[in-house]
């Protein structure tokens, strides 16, 4: 038994140092590696919105009556004071032709006592008395022409009309909706930024917004009003945007994704490759005369692929980008366009003056 343990022990040796030929014998690394370098980081807010038209009003009859003529198109375009609908007026101007010649003849009633007051064949009683009849002829004939203006719905505002949901012939009560119409030229963007991102916004400030039925085309737009009041339940307040839509592809309604570029700075930057993970704490490897360093780091924004390096590294260190789930800390390193090595930094295919002897 006392002759088998140093046998036992020999072969151990032997065995370590045949694992340490080996480790020595592996080539360096092969990985892509570049200084470190500022970049420009942009601190952004990020926000979902709902698009509203610049301006949007309900059309509908001020008075219960029937509808004797629409004149617009299902979603057709109409200009300001255009008449989009007309209601019965039969009743109404027949007051108006009524009022009317009351007026006219209380008219020239007054200008006939006008003239025997001149002559002195009138009192200044029955003058006064004939100017009151006039007025008040008047104001008949003129509020038969409001009951009458009341029956023709004009656009209070160029814009797209909604789609029609009554037909000429349809009595209609007062309240009745006819038709939306909306100003579209450009859209109003609502959207809410918690509290603590308020520091990063501003009245005038770029946005750009992407909605789901064009991902393709964002569009650029501007911060018109932040709310003074911020809300008690959310903790957040509300912003408006107001965003160009010439080709009238945004709609009211719908859902678009918003993103205020708040801050630029430049600080050094990383590719994202380039950071290993442990727990909570990040590192990057360092290339010192064709080793490696693992070096703690800290970290900031994540922007088109790079990291923001907030502290342990400095500008013009040259770190590993590609190539860092092989390492560890000093790992032997070469870069594309060098020869492999061994472990003791001797080309994989040349010999030393202990091996020719």
């Amino acid at each position: 038994m006392r002759s088998s343990l140093p046998l036992l022990m020999i072969l151990l040796s032997l065995a370590a140092c045949g694992k340490e030929e080996e480790r020595k014998a592996r080539p360096a690394a092969l990985v892509e590696a570049a200084p470190v370098a500022a970049k420009t980081f942009t601190e952004a807010v990020e926000a979902v919105g709902t698009a509203l038209a610049n301006e949007q009003v309900i059309l509908s009859a001020p008075v219960t009556d029937k509808i004797t003529s629409l004149n617009f198109a299902d979603g057709g375009f109409v200009q300001k004071g255009q008449v989009i609908a007309t209601l019965a007026q039969g009743q109404e101007k027949a007051e108006l032709a009524a009022a009317e010649a009351q007026a006219l003849q209380a008219g020239q009633q007054l200008k006939r006592i006008e003239a025997l007051k001149a002559r002195g064949f009138a009192t200044g009683a029955s003058l006064d008395s004939q100017v009151a009849l006039a007025n008040a002829a008047r104001a008949n004939a003129q509020l038969s022409r409001a009951s009458i203006g009341d029956r023709v719905i004009r656009a209070p505002f160029s814009g797209y009309l909604s789609l029609r949901t009554v037909s000429v012939g349809a009595i209609v009560t007062a309240g009745t909706p006819i038709a939306t119409i909306s100003d579209i030229a450009r859209i109003k963007l609502d959207f809410t930024v918690p509290e603590t991102r308020l520091p990063l916004i501003a009245q005038g400030q770029p946005i750009k917004a992407v909605s789901a039925a064009w991902p393709d085309r964002p569009v650029t737009g501007i911060i018109a009003t932040i709310d003074p009041v911020i809300d008690p339940a959310t903790r957040a307040v509300r912003v408006r945007a107001i965003l160009p839509n010439a080709d009238r592809a945004l709609k009211p309604g719908m859902l678009l994704t918003v993103t205020i570029l708040a801050r630029q700075r430049q600080s050094l930057g990383v590719p994202e490759l380039a950071i290993v993970g442990d727990g909570d704490d990040r590192y990057v490897f360092v290339v010192e005369d064709h080793k490696v360093k693992r070096v703690k780091v800290e970290t900031g924004l994540r922007q088109n692929g790079l990291v923001e390096i907030t502290g342990g590294i400095s500008a013009g260190q040259t770190i590993v980008t590609d190539g860092v789930v092989k390492l560890s800390d000093g790992t032997p390193v070469r870069l594309p366009g060098e020869k492999p090595k061994d472990g003791s930094g001797r080309s994989a295919g040349g010999s030393s003056a202990a091996t020719s002897r």
